[in-house]
């Protein structure tokens, strides 16, 4: 059976200011910023940060009640998911609940720079907040 997977696309990193965060990512770290994206119906804005051969996610809130406010209250500053690229991403979560994986939500929904994306839930993955990725076709 062809593997489903490209492999890890980025490491999300929840934070909770945006601005300081990429101060300490770029200046102080030195990893390049690749650019940042609003993404408004989420309440998120997300930087990315060029890794080598993968890349980080600076996600901020943007409103009290965004996908990661919750976390942030919770959890404080941290990893907050791991994202795999996927070929296809309809086949991709058909065949995970076909084997009894359990998603949030119930459609793909639109990520940062055109992606479509789906997060397996957490109490399925022991722990693990998973986000599958398919990138636009170029």
């Amino acid at each position: 059976m062809p593997s489903l997977f490209v492999g890890i696309d980025h490491i999300g990193i929840a934070v909770k200011d945006l601005k300081s965060a990429k101060t300490t990512y770029q200046d102080t770290l030195g990893f390049p910023i690749l650019g940042s994206e609003e993404l408004p119906e989420r309440g998120l804005e997300v930087l990315f940060v060029d890794a080598g051969n993968s890349r980080l996610e600076l996600i901020g809130a943007t409103r009290p009640d965004s996908e990661i406010s919750a976390f942030l209250e919770k959890r404080g500053e941290g990893i907050h998911h791991i994202c795999l690229e996927v070929k296809n991403i309809e086949a991709a979560v058909s065949s995970m609940k076909g084997r009894g994986a359990r998603f949030i939500g119930e459609k793909i929904e639109e990520g940062a720079h055109n992606t479509r994306v789906a997060f397996l839930h957490p109490k399925g993955s022991h722990g693990v907040l998973i986000e599958l990725v398919e990138k636009p076709q170029e």
